[in-house]
């Protein structure tokens, strides 16, 4: 489990088709306090450590992960956010975030008010019925909460320290964005189908 507030912005060393997708990801993390198997969420998907340096580790992406994901438009170079995964006794700061995406949002249009940038996002259809105004969603790790929403469309305010600390200061028009909804939103729906 995660929270959605990023802890590092990581840059993708390496990538690799080895039957799965393998990616090196250089980070600041103190390497020596990741355990072999622990989870990392990259760019809000949950990946398994299954190697480490002094200042990388390795994961691997199953192809229905790539997928499900924008990890397939990763490149080298590329900058990802990046949460470890929750210790009991951590400080909740954003909303509980599983780290299993639901589907990729695309960016359609993104403007700037006073210091904050506003960006427009477009979810797949099945997906836009859980998003509700003043709700929580995660995109790309980052917990957020939504301004409004018409349709498939919702907007979002990033202020200037989400966007120095996170990779929120790189969007652009089209960007697909990793979209998981909020837990509790699900299991509503859900309650709320089974009458």
């Amino acid at each position: 489990m995660f929270t959605g507030i990023i802890t590092d912005v990581g840059t993708i060393a390496e990538l690799e088709q080895q039957g799965d997708l393998r990616a090196r990801i250089k980070t600041s993390y103190d390497t020596a306090t990741i355990d072999m198997g622990a989870s990392i969420a990259s760019d809000g998907v949950c990946l398994t450590v299954v190697a480490l340096g002094d200042d990388w580790y390795d994961v691997q992406i199953s192809a229905e992960t790539v997928s499900k994901t924008n990890l397939g438009d990763w490149s080298v170079g590329k900058r990802v956010n990046l949460e470890r995964a929750l210790k009991v006794g951590d400080e909740l700061g954003g909303h509980i975030v599983s780290g299993h995406v639901d589907g990729v949002a695309e960016v359609v249009e993104l403007h700037d008010e006073g210091d904050s940038t506003r960006v427009t996002l477009r979810a797949p259809k099945d997906l836009a019925r859980f998003i509700a105004p003043k709700g929580s969603v995660a995109l790309n790790g980052t917990s957020l909460t939504v301004n409004d929403v018409e349709g498939c469309d919702f907007g979002i305010n990033f202020i200037p320290h989400t966007k120095e600390v996170t990779t929120w200061g790189d969007v652009k028009l089209g960007d697909r964005i990793n979209l998981e909804i909020d837990t509790l939103a699900r299991y509503v729906a859900r309650l709320h189908e089974a009458g």
